[in-house]
């Protein structure tokens, strides 16, 4: 199956409620007066790191991704569950691990550990608890809202590449998680940038059930030759969101877009209609 269908059938299951449809990357869970917020994504050798990858630099990425998805809900992170395959250099994984919870202040709550054949995998459980309500999710840009995004799009390509000005945005990506915390009272909608700029944008607008137009030109892109790929290559982790008209980011970003009433396209890319997201951006088949 592929990554949509899969993710079709699963939304036919007994869903809580706080999984939002499974239209979204976390889960909320109202307990008392908090908000928990769950996440879970896991890497896999040769998938998302290379099979001769330093494993320090793989488990600081796999906390700092899970992280990023904290950080798109404005969350303050309170631990992480790990899941660990035995094998590849574990004493290397667990230095990176070391060091990406002291960098974040992250602590470890537990977890399991695995021994088996095949690719090594890792998987990674991050809560945290909401510091405004209600939560930003992707499902919430309006009509006449502005897009904007952090940061510069296509450094981890281009640290993927060996470029070694931008190697450490491949392998050692930090999560905006104060950034995340600062926006979320503000914005209507907001995700990280996992997948590509635009496969993201066009996965926004449909949980949202609107149309958003991008105009390419004004996406910032570590190279400007290389602007399209930049936009559709992914694992930048830099945030995405929709503020109502006028209002200006308390962060840096910049407007890329503006929201639209829906129409048959959920992305309308320089004035081009887009009805299907294949080739937008990196997805499992």
């Amino acid at each position: 199956m592929k990554e949509a269908e899969f993710l079709s059938a699963l939304r036919t299951l007994p869903l809580h409620e706080g999984a939002q449809g499974l239209r979204d990357d976390c889960a909320l869970i109202e307990f008392g007066e908090e908000t928990l917020i769950f996440n879970h994504d896991v890497m896999t050798q040769s998938t998302h790191f290379r099979p001769n990858a330093d494993r320090a630099d793989v488990a600081w990425k796999l906390v700092a991704i899970n992280l990023s998805d904290l950080a798109s809900k404005g969350a303050e992170p309170i631990g992480v569950l790990l899941g660990h395959m035995l094998g590849e250099d574990d004493r290397r994984f667990l230095e990176g691990l070391r060091e990406a919870l002291a960098a974040f202040s992250v602590p470890l709550m537990g977890g399991d550990t695995v021994s088996a054949p095949g690719p090594s995998t890792y998987g990674i459980t991050a809560i945290g608890r909401a510091t405004c309500r209600p939560v930003p999710t992707r499902m919430g840009a309006q009509v006449g809202d502005a897009l904007f995004v952090t940061g510069t799009l296509g450094r981890a390509m281009l640290g993927f590449e060996g470029g070694t000005e931008h190697l450490e945005a491949f392998n050692r990506p930090r999560p905006l998680l104060t950034e995340g915390r600062t926006l979320a009272p503000h914005v209507t909608a907001m995700m990280d940038v996992s997948d590509g700029l635009l496969i993201d944008v066009f996965r926004m607008a449909e949980a949202s059930n609107v149309s958003i137009s991008v105009d390419t030109s004004s996406v910032p892109v570590a190279a400007s030759k290389r602007a399209d790929e930049c936009m559709r290559w992914g694992d930048d982790y830099e945030l995405l969101f929709t503020l109502p008209p006028d209002s200006q980011p308390p962060v840096q970003a910049t407007l890329v877009g503006r929201i639209e009433p829906c129409g048959f396209a959920p992305l309308v890319l320089d004035g081009h209609p887009i009805v299907n997201a294949d080739g937008l951006g990196y997805q499992h088949r």
